[in-house]
């Protein structure tokens, strides 16, 4: 989205905003930018330092937020959707790090339960689109798995087939609020694939401006790790597509919201 394409209002918090069919958690502008194109009408709301974006898809209402990385700030961002656009649908959607071996780097998967060591499991919703592959179990950690060994033992610890940093907090949230959560995630990087380990500082950034100064840094120290940010980058572009065609399915296939009640 341009700056300048939508209307901005700046309030103190969300309180009472337009219903929606369905609201978007994501955790990094990257996952949001491609799906955010296709949205009409769009208003943003600044919220406790969180934008919300409010506007129209397929004739459906919907609102989204890119919280940040981590369960805290998935379930806060979580909470903020529900508090103020009362959603009868929250979706958790974004990248994730491959388990399991059969999947290939670029599927597009709806998890069936959202796990998190030492906690309950989530079930998740089911898709109302088929727009993914389903049956796959996510689990939720608190840092970026980085190489195929740590990949291959969380795999065993909890038989889960894709990981994250935000699904199973959305899911709980969502719960508490007596709402379903539906999971979409492309497979960034497959079991196989090690990540570099400077991904995990990026991930962190609370700001564009402060990933960029990460990126050059991490190039300064390491100039080969251009090539490796680079090759990311492109990756992640291919992977918001893929997103945003599964999340334009699922939104075009709720059912619509029923007109106010009139007096």
């Amino acid at each position: 989205m341009e700056p300048g394409a939508h209307t901005r209002l700046v309030v103190a918090v969300v309180t009472d905003g337009p219903q929606v069919v369905a609201g978007i958690v994501f955790a990094l502008p990257i996952e949001a930018g491609r799906f955010a194109d296709r949205v009409d009408a769009v208003t943003t709301i600044e919220a406790a330092g969180l934008t919300v974006w409010h506007g129209s898809l397929r004739s459906h209402p919907i609102a989204w937020v890119v919280g940040g990385t981590g369960v805290a700030q998935a379930t806060r961002a979580c909470r903020l959707l529900i508090d103020g656009h009362r959603p009868r649908l929250v979706i958790s959607a974004g990248f994730a790090g491959g388990l399991n071996p059969h999947l290939a780097r670029g599927s597009l998967i709806r998890p069936c339960r959202a796990l998190r060591p030492g906690d309950q499991p989530v079930v998740l919703q089911q898709s109302t689109a088929d727009a993914a592959k389903s049956g796959h179990d996510i689990v939720t950690v608190d840092e970026v798995i980085h190489g195929v060994d740590a990949k291959h033992r969380l795999a065993e610890d909890t038989g889960a087939d894709i990981v994250d940093m935000e699904t199973w907090a959305v899911a709980h949230e969502a719960g508490r609020a007596g709402l379903p959560c539906l999971g979409l995630r492309v497979v960034s990087d497959a079991a196989a694939d090690s990540l570099p380990g400077e991904i995990t500082r990026l991930a962190e950034a609370r700001s564009p401006w402060h990933r960029i100064g990460l990126a050059i840094r991490t190039v300064g120290r390491r100039p080969s790790a251009i090539g490796d940010l680079w090759g990311l980058w492109e990756r992640a572009v291919v992977d918001s597509r893929t997103l945003a065609d599964a999340l334009e399915l699922e939104v075009a296939a709720l059912p619509a919201l029923s007109p106010p009640a009139t007096a």
